[in-house]
Order: C-alpha cells, then structure tokens, then sequence
C-alpha cells in the first residue's frame, strides 16, 4: 500500500486550499478552494488548477467556505465526472457559494468590458465558470452525515465528524485498508472552536491517526475571551449610537454574519445596549440564514434549547432587516445614524460592502469593525492595518473612519484550542503532523509549539512537494 499527500493551495498561505492524496495511483482531492488576495493574482492562481481532472478518483469538501469549495465548478467545467463528498449542510452552503461567485464574476465581466471600452482598451478577460457550471457541481455533490462511513474508492472509506467551524463543517477521517495493512488520516479542513453560539463543539473523532492535515490559520494567534468582545460590541455600539453614526462590518456571510446577528440581539435583551436598526445587506447571508434554519441538526443544545422551542426566529429580531434588492442597498447610503450595516465580502475583495464603505471610509463618524481573518493584500487586511488611504474601484479614499477589531469571533481555533483538541484525541500511533492554510509566520510558531508540547513529527507543506505516508 502507498500513499502520500500533497498541496496545491493553502501551502504556505491562507485561502485557496487544495490538497492531494494519493492512494496507490489514485487521486482523491481534499478541498477546491478559489485562491482570494489581489484580483491579479488571484485570478492567475485559480485558472492554474494543477492537476488533472481525469486522474481525480473523488473529492472530499470539508465546507462550504469559497476558499475550500469556490473552484468546484471550474473542476467539472474541464471535465471532471466523479463525486464530490460534502455532509447535508454544507453541500447547500456550497451551492449557494458557488453560484454566487458565478454571478459575480459575470456581473464583474460586464462592468470591466464596459470600463475598457469607455478607454478605447481591449478586453478579453472571462469569468472562471459560469453559474450552469455552478449547477453541475452541485449535482455531483453526494451528502455525507457526519459519523456515516461510505466507501469512496477501492480500499478506502470516508467518514466525517463536526469540525465546529461553520455549519457542516467537517473533519475528514480517511481509513485505507490494504493487504491487511491500515492507514488513518484526519483533515480538518478549518478547525472550530468550543462554544460557539450557534454550532457544537469540535469533535473528538475516535479514532487513532497515523497523519493529521491540520490548518494553522491562527498559528500564532489567541483569541479574545467572548466576554471581553461582547463588551468591546457594546462599547462600539454605544458611541456609534450617541455620535448618530454607523457601524460597517465586512463579515462573511456564513457562519459569522448569523452569530453578529445573535450576539447584538443577546445585547438588546440584557438591555446592555440600545435597539439600533441592523441592516444585513447581503442576498447570500439572507439566503444563508435560511439554510441555517433547515440544518438544526448542527445545532448546539443551547440553541435548540432556547430557539428552537421558544422563539420563532433564531436568527432574528425586530430591529433586524434584510436587504433584497440593490436599490435597497443603495438607500442604506442616505439612511442617518445610528445604523449597522453587516455586508459581505468577509476580506472587501468583493460584494456590497464596498460600496458602502466608498460612502462612509471617509466619515469620522463610521466605524469598521473587522470580525475575521483578512488575508493577505486584500482591501479588508489594509484597512484592518489602519492604512491611512485605500483604493476602492480604481480610486483612492481617505480613511477617516474608526476601526476595530474583534478576533473573539473567529471560527477558527488559535493555536492553544488547536493543542487541546490534538491532546484529547489518540496520538498513540500519529507518525506526522502535515501544516496546511496558514502564513508562514504562524506556521513557524505553531510548529515550535506543538514540537514544545509533544507533538514532534510536525512539517510545514510546501507547495507542490511530495510527503510520503507509510
């Protein structure tokens, strides 16, 4: 029996992941995530696939997160036939994903050809797959529930336990049997974190692993205590409300728009703020939180405990709106303070909320407050690094807004959840721990840590670079 592993995406970076394992011959890829930075290169790196599609056997999604499943439809675009395995929830998170990256890129065509042509330039740039691309993917896709074994290729079976990041998030345990010889490995995909508001806690898979592919986004990061973010949140949103202004808040629309939303509204409740009118201007968070309500088996037991039986809206309350339409959108530029505006994209690379931040950077009275990771050269790390100008559409715009910061919100584990997580699972036969999604400043530290608290065998992937597994 031979196998080995390999990256094409997420190697020494964050965003983009695409990884590789081969099992005598046969390729079974581990997430097909769009690469997401500067709009040059990103567009370079997702058209640059690197691999084959005839020779992939199956491919394992972990989430429906775009940086894990956004370049599905590009796969089956050039040809790809075969299964794509997701758990129930985040096959319809990825769906709505796919599809909305698929009308962006063809709205984004048509704005940049109309741009070119006012300048007497040539164009010739065309979106990545459309959404009949999109479509197709998602009909490849077969639903996995977690804790279900399924066999995916000869000798080898796939089963999936929550990985508590988004919705239908997974930790991907693939067993190999051969000749009477086993391997156990775990891909987590993005690791979760412990008591979060609306999901449950990752799990703890039994089972004994040879090699677990593990992501290191937060490295070198601890996260604030919630306690502490939630009186920052209301700190922020007390001064806005008293300043009549407005709260931007780039967030992405899984996952993270849903637990802003729970989170003001725990605030209003406890009467620790005042109602303040919340906009969520985000088509895809809109429709997101619909499929929230359709998977309460992600459920933690708080939630199905004190919504699902108690309250018609887990994800709603009166001072709450959902935007529809662009005009909509549109007037939240006119509306007055106090106001907050949740929008996508999570890192400004895209979306609405771009244009509301044309409106308001400028504004003393505006505060953007980033709620997850921003990758690196995109508009949302540059304004998270308090850059005094930023380029927005091709013009540059003074940044006069406040802005803050809460990490206590992110989805991912930092690297003292991650060590706990690895020492409650059995590492009496672990060989190797393999890096993946992460900067390479935190990769270095978080390899210095694990080594420093028992986990010896710990290398950092590379791109490209071939790992064997016996």
């Amino acid at each position: 029996m031979y196998a080995s592993f390999y990256s094409l995406g997420a190697a020494e970076e964050v965003t983009g992941s695409k990884h590789v394992l081969e099992i005598d011959g046969k390729s079974y890829l581990i997430d097909c995530g769009a690469f997401q930075g500067s709009r040059a290169e990103a567009d370079r790196k997702n058209r640059n696939f690197g691999i084959a599609e005839d020779r992939i056997e199956g491919v394992i999604l972990t989430h429906g997160h775009f940086d894990h499943c956004g370049l599905l439809p590009l796969l089956t675009k050039r040809g790809y036939k075969g299964n794509i395995y997701a758990t129930p929830a985040t096959r319809d998170i990825a769906s709505l994903i796919m599809m909305d990256s698929a009308n962006i890129q063809a709205r984004d065509a048509k704005y940049l050809k109309s741009q070119a042509q006012k300048k007497g330039e040539k164009f010739d740039w065309e979106p990545l797959y459309t959404e009949q691309d999109a479509i197709t993917a998602v009909s490849q896709t077969v639903g996995v529930s977690y804790n279900r074994p399924m066999f995916i290729g000869d000798g080898a079976s796939l089963e999936f336990h929550d990985a508590g990041h988004i919705l239908g998030s997974a930790v991907a345990h693939i067993k190999i049997k051969k000749d009477g010889k086993e391997l156990d490995i775990l891909a987590t995909g993005d690791l979760g974190r412990k008591n979060k508001p609306i999901i449950r806690n990752p799990a703890i898979p039994e089972v004994a692993a040879d090699y677990i592919i593990l992501e290191s986004t937060y490295g070198d990061r601890l996260h604030e205590s919630t306690d502490d973010a939630m009186e920052k949140l209301a700190t922020i949103a007390k001064r806005v409300y008293d300043k009549k202004g407005k709260i931007l808040i780039p967030s992405f629309a899984i996952e993270r728009t849903q637990e802003l939303v729970y989170y003001f509204h725990l605030l209003v409740d406890d009467c620790v703020i005042p109602e303040i009118p919340i906009f969520v201007d985000s088509p895809m968070a809109t429709n997101a939180t619909t499929i929230f309500q359709v998977h309460p088996e992600c459920y933690n037991e708080e939630i199905k405990r004190a919504f699902i039986r108690h309250h018609k809206n887990p994800f709603g309350f009166n001072a709450l709106h959902f935007t529809t339409s662009v005009q909509e959108s549109k007037a939240l530029n006119d509306h007055k303070g106090p106001l907050i505006i949740i929008s996508a994209d999570g890192m400004c690379e895209a979306g609405r909320i771009q244009h509301h931040l044309i409106h308001n950077i400028q504004d003393p009275n505006t505060t953007i407050m980033t709620v997850g990771y921003m990758a690196e050269n995109t508009l949302g790390r540059r304004i998270r690094n308090r850059e005094k100008e930023v380029k927005i559409h091709g013009d540059w715009y003074k940044v006069n807004a406040h802005v803050e910061e809460i990490n206590a919100f992110s989805a991912h584990a930092d690297y003292k959840e991650t060590l706990e997580w690895l020492k409650a699972l059995d590492t009496s036969k672990l060989k190797g721990i393999l890096l993946v999604h992460g900067e390479k400043k935190s990769q270095a530290f978080m390899k210095k840590y694990l080594e420093e608290n028992g986990f010896p065998n710990v290398q950092i992937v590379q791109y490209g670079k071939t790992y064997e597994m016996s």
